[in-house]
């Protein structure tokens, strides 16, 4: 099995899936996936949606893979759901945790107000943007951990790269009916203590849309302590099922 994993806008793509690539075993040769904004000290000039398809599908054929499974979160998982609209043929699945982005079209009003609302972030001091970037996408009354003190230095990268992914997603075009083309197998997990109205109603938009559609709810987990980094034994175990019935060979 071969995969490919995208991490969000935060954590290094090491550091996001250090135990969860031993937890799915031996037999799988999965990769880490950096997101092509940080490329540079700096997001890169023109930064766009494109750039980061482009940086995927570079990392697939320099492995020799035809086709891949894709894993996808947060900020990773926008750029998974563009790429199984745009390049449907290159995938053998889609894993979306909690996707930052899936189209601006179709939204319930609950979601496009909840959304609505990061529109405000390039606004923000570097400090005050990271706090209401994690305050946004909980559920109310739970509290992200604090950051780490001293921050690490890729921390310095952040604010800068959290802008540009905004925008690029305000310039971006997922019209639902590309996603409801995409008939290959579709996992999704979902934090049971995520903001409702920005993931839980996303994921009910996405089952409709998605042809072959399984959700798993993770009830202690929110979006900034994920599956992957804090339950990687059940998300492997739930990966290789959809794996296995993807690519039966």
């Amino acid at each position: 099995m071969r995969a490919l994993l995208l991490p969000g806008i935060v954590t290094p793509a090491a550091v996001a899936y250090e135990r969860l690539v031993p937890a799915l075993g031996p037999d799988v040769d999965a990769r880490p996936k950096e997101l092509e904004v940080y490329a540079g000290p700096e997001p890169p000039p023109g930064y766009s949606l494109e750039l980061e398809l482009d940086g995927v599908l570079r990392a697939a054929d320099d492995a020799g893979w035809e086709r891949f499974h894709l894993v996808g979160y947060s900020g990773g998982g926008a750029i998974a759901a563009s790429l199984a609209a745009s390049r449907p043929e290159r995938l053998l699945s889609l894993a979306l945790l909690e996707p930052a982005w899936t189209g601006s079209s179709g939204l319930s009003e609950a979601e496009a107000a909840a959304r609505a609302e990061f529109d405000a972030l390039d606004r923000l001091e570097p400090r005050e943007l990271l706090a209401t970037f994690a305050r946004l996408q909980l559920r109310p009354g739970v509290e992200p951990a604090p950051p780490p003190d001293p921050p690490p230095p890729w921390m310095a990268t952040r604010p800068a790269a959290i802008a540009a992914l905004t925008e690029a997603f305000r310039a971006a075009d997922l019209p639902p009916e590309a996603l409801r083309r995409f008939d290959r197998p579709v996992y999704h997990a979902l934090g049971g203590r995520s903001r409702p109205e920005l993931y839980g109603e996303q994921a009910a938009r996405l089952a409709r849309l998605f042809p072959d559609f399984t959700e798993e709810v993770f009830e202690e987990r929110h979006h900034f302590d994920p599956p992957h980094r804090v339950e990687p034994e059940r998300l492997a175990s739930s990966l290789l099922a959809l794996w296995r019935r993807a690519d039966p060979s």
